[in-house]
């Protein structure tokens, strides 16, 4: 199926001002068809998140998949600033693209599911919680752990890959978790900053530090210790997650017993079944040989599941 003329710019309201992204609907589909909503990754990421989205969006659309992807608040053309929302509020924007997707023709309203990448995970999980009507949520490296255990593990990954000594390596981290406690205790980007000066900028911080201001900084604390696990034991819908096996950014081996263990959680939906899939060599994008090239069965097995767990008519 050819996808050409197919996608198209689109605006809708999420209450407090606009959210611009792509659309794109399969010609043909006499019964209309499945969609989904694709939720991209943390920081300012717009409806192709990066360069990630638009062949995942050609494939979906190949697949028959009507497809939606937004930018982020203050990103591209939506209005707003993802630095002053919350995950919750990042989560009630991918509801209300939700539910513009789902009232557009040739699409069936009742099969369209989220996929959430990497932050977008954790968003589309908490979307997930919000509603009963969603067939099925994808996260796509997302970690199981909180956001400060996370960054942490993809800090001390990155100062092992610049041949940092276990010596500057611990200082670092050191410093890090002074900074999570800090933001703990609400402290505020000047206090926070003498205490990054005060450490006299031990190697490789600049991977988590040099991009910090005042807002990114309240950004973080209020997000560094959201807990998806509280979130996954309140699913009420099937949960595909998948994770590249050399992914340096995310906890793998942690996050897929943490989301086997709430999986098995007395209160879990019994509708709320998970499939975990990691492939391996793969990367934070589940990409391979550090190319643009997926994981080998990483499309069809994606495809293939949501098929699976569609609602008939």
């Amino acid at each position: 199926m050819s996808i050409d003329g197919v996608v198209r710019d689109v605006n809708f309201l999420n209450g407090v001002g606009t959210l611009a992204g792509s659309l794109g609907v399969p010609a043909g589909g006499a019964e209309g068809s499945p969609g989904v909503v694709m939720i991209g990754g943390s920081g300012p990421s717009d409806r192709n998140n990066d360069t990630y989205f638009p062949p995942l969006r050609r494939h979906f659309l190949n697949a028959g998949f009507a497809v939606l992807s937004f930018d982020k608040r203050g990103v591209g053309e939506s209005s707003g600033d993802w630095r002053e929302a919350t995950i919750e509020d990042l989560a009630a924007d991918a509801t209300v693209a939700l539910d513009f997707i789902r009232s557009q023709p040739g699409v069936r309203a009742d099969a369209v599911g989220l996929f959430g990448h990497s932050e977008g995970g954790w968003v589309a999980l908490s979307a997930g919680t919000a509603r009963d009507d969603i067939p099925w949520v994808v996260t796509n490296s997302c970690p199981g752990t909180t956001p400060a255990i996370q960054e942490r593990h993809a800090l001390a990954n990155s100062l092992r890959a610049g041949a940092a000594t276990q010596h500057d390596i611990d200082n670092t981290l050191l410093l890090y978790d002074r900074l999570t406690e800090a933001g703990r205790r609400d402290i505020d980007f000047i206090e926070a900053t003498r205490i990054v000066d005060s450490a006299g900028g031990p190697p490789g911080f600049a991977y988590y530090w040099a991009d910090m201001d005042e807002r990114l900084w309240e950004f973080l604390k209020r997000k560094q210790d959201h807990d998806p696990m509280r979130d996954v034991t309140r699913l009420r819908c099937p949960h595909l997650a998948l994770f590249g096996g050399a992914d340096e950014l995310v906890p793998v081996a942690d996050s897929v017993r943490l989301f086997s263990t709430a999986a098995c959680h007395p209160d879990r939906h019994r509708r709320a079944t998970l499939t975990v899939e990691v492939f391996p060599g793969a990367d934070h994008r589940v990409q391979t040989n550090g190319s643009a090239h997926f994981a080998p069965g990483y499309l069809s097995s994606l495809i293939r599941w949501i098929e699976d767990r569609n609602p008939c008519r």
